[in-house]
């Protein structure tokens, strides 16, 4: 018995060292609260929770978790929580929601998490933390100020205010709201590296609120604040067709801040912002978020923002009244200057003109040095293009400015005057362009070089989670350009174009949401824009064709080939993220917007729209296209209310989603010819794309598509709408060889077409000699980004499993492709499908997370047979395989 027992004790020893080596080769990883890593401010008080599991062991699988969160980050660390020690929970899940006691506002909570693996092997996560915030109105102590001048005063204004600290700091918090745009200093340094804040919102319905960690920033004895606010979309004084100028919520720049200080002895002190604030004008004489900013340098306060400043001419502030309803968190990812860029070419027109070229295309601002008697006038004009003569050609942005303002107010332009005592360098606070070109031009003669100017690549800074790369430099720039456009048109909402309007266009938004997401973790940008596009929605379920908006778009642009997006992409997010938080904020939007559609539509078929914009030659009705995305908003809510278990609704929207498809069908559909309407590219991709066609008629609707593109010599005949859904209509149906012919264009109308002749982004309209609606930088078309991954790669979310729980792979190893690598991380790791042509034969690399499975769906033809580990595989439907690495052979 003795022998028998020290056996069992050794085999138990061996055992639970060798799981703990095995623990040790496991990490939990990538720890986000609310997609944000180590968040602070927020305002969610049932905040979600995520994590990977990261390591190089095969098909490793959670079967059980355990959170802990609590204030005391060492009683966490040895599993202990104050706030919520959850029980040892039967899933393999990573994404959950707080279910502990009441978050508390200003509190900071850590937190861990605990898997077992499938084999029972236990791993502990790092300690990561969270904070919160303003958690309701009466939060916040502060009081709403400004500087007590008119909206139409150009100069901006500057606060500041000196407080003293006399104990040590253990922690200390900025929170600022603010009706425009802000920029906060302490003792002379700009705080945080964010750029543009607080986002553009509904301001006379909601305004958002940053928090600042300035612990670093406060010395003890005597500290000061300064803070300088911009117009933004909050106080327009530009005269556009958007009519903002005239806001409902226009007034001067106003703003609410708080600082609140913890000492080492846990004592606490906060200043508000009150009347005692001091307040003047300064150097920035104007700022247009739309066109530019006028900075004279003669009118610095030198060390305004710091303690040893005599303010004895600076007044008191003024109290205002609060903007909006609601103050909610800024928990999105900032704007940022992301990228340095320096220019390629300088060209001297002569010794006050100067044309630089920075190589390419952007959304943001430049800096520039320079040095020159005092009152000499600098402007720096920012285009997209040159006429045929070399100069800056601005015609094809600037003719939404109004005219009569354009010679106090030029568009995309700032002006800097010099002071005349040193080199000066010129940065504007308050607004951001789309540019290429810039040329600085001087009231009197100066002396600069290349070197003198630098350009900022600016955007919303969401992390990149895709990678595509193929054997065609043609696809990889038109996928290169689809990126720098999409981040270009990503500044805390989605926009169309960063020059002539950067309004948040539903349209362009919805169409673009796969190519973001695929490419990008842009999930908080969306669920703020969401909450736009909720403040914006009347009360009969109305949205605007552009969020946020003024008013403007209630009665144009905004039926439902537009304003689907407030059910498109939440249903999108849904299957890329698998959090249905985003569908249960925004249902009963759905619901009413679906509701206002069916008013105008009683036969299942609605006019209200814009239909295939900007086509190329070829108009398809609005009707048509109109109705089919009324049918995808019913689908998508039908799903929905399936999802939740609303049985009303499900059948409800069930019978409506049969309607409206029999109705389309019904006038469009020619059955005996397979074909819709005038047979248009439009007209038949839209319907296969959106599953409107009938099944038995599916692959006869394809291949007259596919003879249409061929008859056009594979070359786009589609606008907007028809972009969408073209590329994916084709491989989807069988037609992936023309599907890829059309998408490596390179003779117009085509992406390709772009590329050949320059472009380092994706146009507004695909013929490049148009006089107007021609932004370079527009994601409109943008549809194509997402196509490489789905289309060829065939990486493809599972509406049964979303989230890429189960990843369903489909790739189409087309004719004249050589190689195609397509990665995508998603919320269980990276997910790579990547193939290579080698002679006869075919190599497919596949790669599927943790904690996640795959099928396998193989396009190939009758003679060709898969291969595995050297073993013929079945793929008569589809082949699952689990986490791991496979390199499948077809030959």
């Amino acid at each position: 018995m003795n022998y028998l027992k020290k056996i069992n004790i050794l085999f138990l020893f061996i055992f639970s060292i060798q799981n703990l080596l095995i623990a040790q080769k496991i990490k939990i990883t990538d720890l986000k609260c609310e997609y944000l890593t180590i968040p602070i401010g927020i305002d969610n008080t049932i905040p979600r929770f995520s994590w990977k599991i990261n390591s190089k062991l095969e098909d490793i699988n959670q079967k059980c978790y355990r959170i802990v969160v609590g204030t005391d980050s060492l009683a966490v660390s040895k599993g202990k929580g104050n706030s919520w020690c959850s029980l040892q929970m039967h899933s393999n899940k990573n994404l959950i929601t707080y279910k502990g006691n009441p978050l508390q506002p200003f509190t900071k909570y850590f937190w861990k998490i605990i898997v077992w693996t499938d084999k029972m092997q236990k791993t502990i996560s790092s300690v990561s933390s969270f904070e919160m915030g303003m958690l309701s109105p009466s939060d916040w102590k502060g009081a709403w100020i400004s500087d007590g001048e008119d909206k139409d005063l150009k100069f901006a204004p500057y606060f500041r205010k000196v407080f003293n600290v006399t104990k040590s700091i253990k922690s200390a918090r900025a929170y600022i709201t603010a009706a425009g745009l802000s920029e906060t200093y302490i003792n002379g340094e700009k705080i945080g590296n964010h750029e543009l804040e607080p986002m553009f919102t509904r301001y006379d319905r909601r305004n958002l609120y940053v928090t600042y960690d300035i612990t670093n920033q406060i010395n003890n004895g005597a500290n000061a604040i300064g803070v300088i606010l911009g117009n933004g979309w909050y106080n327009f004084q530009s005269q556009a067709v958007w009519d903002y100028d005239h806001a409902p919520w226009r007034n001067r720049p106003a703003f609410c801040m708080e600082i609140h200080i913890t000492y080492t002895d846990g004592s606490k002190e906060n200043i508000y912002t009150d009347r005692d604030w001091k307040t003047s004008s300064g150097p920035i004489v104007y700022n247009s978020i739309y066109t530019g900013e006028h900075y004279d340098s003669r009118l610095e306060q030198v060390g305004w923002n710091t303690i040893s400043f005599n303010d004895k001419n600076w007044k008191n502030a003024s109290y205002r009244k609060a903007p909006g309803q609601y103050i909610s968190a800024q928990s999105l990812e900032p704007i940022r200057y992301v990228e340095l860029i320096k220019p390629i070419a300088c060209k001297k027109i002569n010794d006050s003109d100067y044309i630089y070229d920075i190589g390419r295309n952007i959304s943001g601002v430049t800096s520039l040095k320079i040095s020159g008697d005092s009152g000499t006038v600098v402007k720096v004009i920012h285009a997209e293009r040159l006429d045929k003569n070399g100069n800056l050609d601005l015609s094809n942005i600037d003719y939404f400015l109004a005219k009569n303002t354009k010679i106090i107010d030029p568009f995309a332009t700032d002006i800097y005057v010099l002071n005349g005592k040193k080199e000066q360098t010129f940065r504007p606070h308050f607004n951001y362009k789309g540019f290429q070109y810039v040329e600085v031009k001087s009231n009197n003669p100066i002396s600069i070089t290349k070197d003198n100017l630098s350009a900022y690549f600016m955007h919303s800074d969401v992390s990149p989670i895709g990678k595509i790369h193929t054997s065609n430099n043609i696809i990889n720039k038109i996928y290169a350009a689809t990126n720098a456009s999409y981040l270009s048109n990503l500044f805390g909402y989605p926009t169309d174009c960063p020059q002539r309007e950067k309004n948040g266009w539903t349209g362009d938004a919805h169409i673009a949401i796969e190519t973001g997401l695929y490419n990008f973790d842009a999930i908080t940008i969306y669920e703020k824009w969401l909450q736009d596009m909720r403040d914006e929605q009347q009360p009969n379920g109305t949205l605007p064709s552009i969020v946020p908006t003024d008013g403007w778009g209630y009665e144009w642009g905004n039926g439902p080939d537009w304003t689907s997006a407030i059910a498109i992409i939440p249903w999108n997010i849904y299957l890329f993220y698998g959090d249905d938080k985003i569908l249960r904020d925004n249902y009963d939007n759905i619901k009413r917007y679906v509701d206002r559609v069916t008013t105008t539509a009683p036969d299942g078929l609605t006019s209200w729209g814009l239909g295939d914009w900007i086509p190329v030659k070829s108009k398809t009705p609005v009707e048509f296209t109109s109705s089919i995305y009324y049918y995808v908003d019913v689908d998508i809510l039908t799903k929905m209310s399936k999802l939740f278990g609303y049985q009303k609704d499900y059948n409800n929207y069930s019978q409506l989603k049969v309607k409206i498809k029999k109705a389309i069908n019904y006038k469009f559909l020619n059955k005996v010819k397979s074909t819709y309407g005038e047979g248009f590219q439009t007209e038949l991709a839209v319907p296969l794309y959106w599953g409107i066609v009938p099944e038995n008629l599916k692959k006869a609707v394809a291949a007259n598509l596919a003879n249409k593109i061929k008859e056009n010599k594979f070359h786009l005949d589609v606008g907007l709408l028809g972009t969408k859904a073209i590329l994916s209509a084709l491989s989807e149906n069988g037609q992936a060889e023309t599907a890829y012919k059309l998408a490596s264009q390179k003779e117009y109308p085509s992406w390709g077409w772009w590329m050949v002749n320059g472009a380092s982004t994706l146009y507004e309209n695909w013929n490049i000699d148009q006089q107007r609606d021609l932004s370079l930088n527009h994601i409109m078309f943008g549809e194509i980004g997402a196509w490489l991954y789905k289309g060829l790669g065939g990486i493809q979310p599972d509406e049964a499993l979303p989230g890429f729980k189960n990843v369903l792979l489909r790739p189409k190893f087309v004719d004249g492709l050589n190689e195609f690598y397509s990665e995508h991380i998603g919320p269980y790791g990276k997910i790579i499908s990547a193939w290579k042509k080698d002679g006869n034969e075919i190599i497919y690399n596949v790669t599927i997370p943790h904690n996640s499975t795959a099928k396998v769906y193989f396009s190939m033809n009758q003679k060709q047979c898969v291969y595995l580990n050297n073993k013929k595989i079945r793929t008569d439907h589809s082949y699952k395989i689990k986490s791991g690495y496979y390199n499948f052979y077809i030959k």
